[in-house]
């Protein structure tokens, strides 16, 4: 029997059963054998597992264990087109040499045209990728135009098709103009043409026709631009550049004699993928590489033996994350590139030791559209809902300046770390706080280049002040960028923190990490800074709120991470993981679960044991949910603490309750106590305003 690539049409001589009758050994029509009948009406019948739950009198569960017990005993053998395998293959080994998002591979065969396959498996791709709301920038080609032929998402809303060079009054049938219309018919989209053509006669006539008002707004339609598709020409005489007719005016030898390879949007780049300059560049309106480059979405459609050395200067220029290619193009991608390498086999999903495949969860659900965009996209909404206090960096998608925060004369602080910790790092941005934040992708460090941005930005003349959690990766990149920003004669300071107390021996307070304590301190060096005080001083306090916080958390559950869907620890059951670290990091103890009062007991002793504070001493107190712990058990939570400060005469000056600094999903909770001296509480209730806290 082989695998179910035409189910036949529904059989209308199934007997469907009650299932007393299957149960109670009823004649069955393969033997007796519920695995063959089970398949027989599966891969035969085409019936679904429902279907055949139905038929058979059993569940659907059981159906699937049928199904998947009579593959691995050899009843059923599925096989695989070899050259389909092939492409797969292949489309794995692109993604992973050239850092791709996504890589399709559509098979090599002789029966239809190449042009016809790609186009195929472009709009394919592409009812995947495309949003409602998106702005699909495109640019022409006769693939292009192909893939437009054969896409069809009326059901998407609020498209806008914008072309994305100028026009010209050739005859072909793949005309930019055309190419955007077509997209836009197919996507009952706003079709944006660039109302210039694509080479005009003069450099300072290109300037000119760029300032007019009507194709400067089309531009900056193209601007907004999320997503592009395009293909690449080669620079072979029975190329599309060649055949368009744009450039007979001028001989592409200059291109050639400087490397050129391969024409991307009108502009000429070399096996590299740099721009080849040219007497063209000046003449040329349409959108620049950098540009396109920078678009979210960049879609490259384009296969052919002579398009090799274009692809793969498109490739490592990096101007396409996803790629639609076939099979003989991929391998001599490869090939060029020296990109082919043993690639582990695919172990098969280990099968529980009990109960039915279908009823063992092997993920967890989540908001996501696609994990590789989680962090991305979770910026976009959170700068769109934050956006009164949080201003986009120009350039970077992950750096974020305060509004209302970087001032003349004043010492900028810059806070960041890994996602996952929502609404740290970004929420405590703003006037009075932090003014710039970078984030890394989920529990990463940002990297440096990013970071020394942000320092810039925010440097007001009076210097910098890094403070971040104590990780490794965040040491490191935080110090490289402190040295490029200090190499442009900007002073930087830095303070780690380290409130962590389950983390490390009181006597390696140094090595301790850097949790939800995080905020407190943040708070501290805004004040300190907004304050208009120097850089040493914003440093002192900084480091002396460092010194007087204390946290420790406790985790119920662990997290799981949004690429794997997965949790990133085991926990028992009645397990709970005391002194647990933001990132899952373990704890000084795994012990049952307790009552609410006995864990807070448990954190508090540990916290009064290095705290030392006397009878009235003022604090504010911050209970964080890890991220899945409600509010009701925080409140419960408090109320100890309240009791046990309370009896020890202490005096709660200010308290924050809710999810300050998470790990994701992870149910637990921490506590942090800042122990105050007069001038952290005079910087503690200095005014503030950002998305995540505000003092008034």
């Amino acid at each position: 029997m082989s695998g179910r690539a035409s189910p036949s049409p529904r059989s209308t001589g199934v007997r469907r059963v009650a299932g007393d009758d299957a149960q109670s050994g009823s004649p069955l029509r393969f033997g007796g054998d519920p695995h063959v009948w089970a398949c027989w009406l599966y891969y035969q019948d085409g019936l679904t597992q429902g279907e055949i739950a139905e038929a058979m009198g059993i569940s659907r569960a059981t159906v699937n264990a049928y199904l998947s017990e009579a593959r691995e005993k050899g009843i059923v053998n599925i096989s695989l087109d070899p050259s389909r395998l092939a492409s797969l293959t292949i489309a794995e080994d692109l993604r992973r040499h050239f850092g791709l998002d996504e890589c399709l591979v559509v098979p090599s065969e002789e029966t239809r045209p190449l042009i016809d396959r790609l186009a195929m498996a472009g709009a394919l791709a592409l009812r995947t990728i495309l949003k409602s709301g998106d702005t699909l920038g495109v640019v022409w080609g006769r693939t292009v135009m192909a893939i437009a032929e054969r896409l069809d998402l009326p059901s998407l809303h609020d498209m806008t098709v914008v072309q994305a060079t100028g026009a010209t009054p050739a005859t072909f049938p793949y005309t930019p103009t055309l190419c955007a219309l077509a997209f836009a018919r197919a996507l009952s989209a706003r079709c944006v043409n660039i109302s210039a053509p694509a080479i005009v006669g003069s450099p300072d006539l290109a300037r000119i026709l760029m300032e007019e008002r009507l194709v400067a707004g089309e531009f900056a339609a193209l601007e907004a631009a999320n997503r592009i598709v395009f293909g690449i020409s080669s620079l072979r005489p029975n190329s599309t550049i060649h055949a368009s007719g744009f450039f007979e005016e001028v001989s592409l030898q200059h291109y050639l004699a400087q490397g050129a390879v391969g024409v991307l949007a009108g502009r000429f780049i070399d096996r590299q993928g740099a721009l080849v300059e040219g007497p063209l560049d000046a003449r040329t309106i349409g959108i620049p590489l950098d540009k396109l480059a920078a678009i979210r979405t960049r879609i490259a459609v384009a296969g052919g033996f002579d398009k090799v050395p274009a692809l793969l200067a498109l490739l490592r220029g990096g101007y396409a994350n996803v790629l639609i290619t076939d099979a003989a193009t991929g391998r001599g991608i490869l090939n060029a590139d020296g990109g082919v390498v043993p690639r582990p086999r695919t172990a098969a999903p280990a099968r529980a030791a009990s109960g039915s495949p279908a009823s063992v969860r092997t993920h967890v659900k989540k908001f996501l559209n696609r994990p590789a965009d989680a962090v991305d996209e979770m910026l976009e909404g959170a700068l769109q809902a934050h956006g009164r206090h949080l201003v986009a960096l120009a350039g970077q998608r992950r750096v974020f300046v305060a509004r209302h925060g970087p001032r003349p004369g004043k010492v900028g602080l810059v806070v960041g770390g890994g996602a996952g910790h929502e609404p740290c790092f970004l929420g405590y941005v703003g006037r009075g706080l932090a003014d710039a934040v970078v984030v890394g992708n989920v529990f990463s460090s940002p990297p440096p280049d990013p970071i020394a941005d942000g320092a810039r930005a925010v440097s007001g003349g009076a210097g910098v002040l890094f403070v971040y959690g104590n990780y490794a990766g965040d040491v490191m990149n935080f110090e490289m960028a402190a040295e490029l920003v200090e190499a442009d004669g900007i002073k930087v300071r830095t303070v780690l923190t380290t409130d962590d107390i389950a983390s490390s021996a009181r006597e390696d307070r140094d090595g301790r990490r850097g949790v939800a304590g995080n905020v407190l301190v943040f708070k501290i060096a805004g004040a300190a800074c907004d304050l208009g005080l120097s850089l040493e001083t914003c440093e002192a306090m900084a480091r002396k709120a460092n010194r007087r916080t204390f946290t420790m958390g406790v985790a119920l559950e662990p997290c799981s991470l949004p690429q794997s869907r997965r949790p990133n620890f085991e926990l028992g059951a009645e397990e709970m993981e005391v002194g647990i670290g933001i990132h899952g990091e373990p704890g000084v103890a795994r012990a049952p679960v307790a009552p609410a009062d006995a864990i807070v007991d448990r954190i508090m002793d540990a916290i009064f044991a290095e705290m030392n504070p006397a009878p009235g001493d003022r604090v504010a107190v911050l209970v964080n949910s890890f991220g899945a712990t409600p509010m009701m058990e925080l409140y419960i939570l408090y109320r100890r603490v309240a009791q046990r400060l309370a009896a020890r005469g202490l005096v709660i000056a200010a308290n924050w309750i809710g999810p300050y600094c998470t790990s994701l999903d992870m149910a637990g909770a921490s506590i942090s106590i800042l122990h105050l001296d007069e001038e952290l509480w005079t910087l503690l209730k200095h005014p503030c305003d950002a998305a995540a806290l505000s003092v008034v």
